[in-house]
């Protein structure tokens, strides 16, 4: 299995920076993956960029505040039916500030929300992989998530 990060723009955080590549870091234990940068624009740009950065045969994650809202034990038991049905490519995809348009979430195979509250997107990154580093660490039975 493999996972790709298109999320808009740099973290330009330093504190939340080294968050996300603590965890980046963390996860790589677990699985390979990359991440696409891409640069600020409109909503319109960044979406079309998005789309065009998507492997089409593969499977399709938006993070949005309107998606299905899931506990971390059930995201542990998402990532492990991936597994199980031997999905090679999964794309977490976070838009800008603005978010991404219809036209993504439609693309998308899984629409989820992190949290009911707004969150900066570049703290989106940090409890993504936070969150996917714990469902790894469920999955495997490690202490990390009590």
């Amino acid at each position: 299995m493999h996972f790709q990060f298109i999320w808009v723009g740099k973290t330009k955080n330093a504190n939340l920076r080294a968050l996300q590549n603590d965890f980046s870091e963390r996860l790589s234990h677990f699985v390979k993956f990359e991440v696409k940068e891409l640069r600020d624009e409109t909503r319109e740009i960044e979406s079309k960029r998005i789309l065009e950065s998507l492997n089409q045969k593969g499977f399709v994650v938006v993070l949005d505040a309107e998606g299905r809202s899931v506990t971390s034990p059930q995201l542990a038991q998402i990532v492990e039916k991936w597994q199980n049905h031997g999905l090679k490519e999964i794309a977490f995809v976070l838009g800008g500030s603005t978010g991404v348009s219809r036209e993504v979430v439609k693309k998308a195979d899984m629409v989820l929300s992190l949290s009911g509250f707004t969150l900066t997107h570049e703290f989106a990154r940090v409890i993504l992989l936070e969150q996917l580093y714990r469902a790894f660490t469920i999955i495997k039975g490690f202490p990390y998530q009590k």
